[in-house]
């Protein structure tokens, strides 16, 4: 089950204003790049559960994050039902991220008080995800909407707390785009948690782009 309730979720998120988004199949390889982003400062991922057998390697990643890496939130993300996030949610996933509004991964989520942020793509959905409980949207792809949607979406809804993904790079003109219309945190994937030419993960240059883009989140909030 979850370590972390979903309100102590959100509010890391918010506290540090970062997501870092990552997909291998390869065990190993997923603990050592999850070791760099906990040692550049995040204290979040979403595991993308994008490919077969998706679950054990996440099993066996979450047990090496509640053994070595304290404080570290490990959720999933890519998830399509609610048997998907039943499922993930037995191998201890503090958070769950859909690409679309589904309700009834809505209703298993908040059974177990466990943190879920749909993607949303209007106002209309925005409304009926936070009617079900999210506590943090999902804005997804951002770049089909950019900061300029944020604005606009909080205008009549200053509550209303978002998360872009998709569109957003570890620069301080792209970051200062998003917080300054008003985003609660962003979810970085492959701008972030980079492949070499050979196809293989820095993880001194992931480490240290996690160290920077915290350090820019913070600056912009300022």
């Amino acid at each position: 089950m979850a370590q972390y309730s979903r309100i102590e979720v959100a509010n890391v998120m918010k506290q540090t204003g970062l997501v870092p988004l990552f997909y291998s199949s390869d065990i190993e390889v997923s603990k050592k790049v999850i070791k760099a982003i906990y040692d550049g400062g995040a204290r979040l991922l979403e595991f993308t559960a994008r490919g077969d057998f998706a679950h054990e390697v996440f099993g066996e990643l979450n047990k090496y994050v509640l053994e070595e890496l304290p404080g570290m939130i490990l959720g999933v993300g890519s998830v399509t039902d609610a048997s998907s996030a039943s499922q993930f949610m037995n191998l201890g996933a503090n958070f769950v991220v859909t690409p679309v509004l589904r309700e009834d991964v809505a209703l298993v989520c908040n059974r177990r008080k466990v943190l879920w942020s749909p993607g949303c793509g209007s106002l209309t959905e925005i409304c009926r995800a936070e009617e079900l409980g999210c506590e943090i949207v999902k804005l997804f792809p951002g770049d089909v909407y950019g900061p300029d949607f944020i604005k606009a979406i909080r205008g009549p809804q200053p509550w209303t707390s978002i998360m872009p993904t998709g569109g957003v790079s570890p620069t301080r003109e792209n970051l200062e785009g998003w917080f300054n219309a008003g985003v609660t945190c962003v979810g970085m994937g492959s701008k972030l948690v980079k492949k070499d030419a050979n196809g293989k993960y820095n993880l001194e240059q992931i480490k240290s782009d996690t160290r920077l883009t915290l350090e820019i989140i913070k600056s912009v909030r300022q």
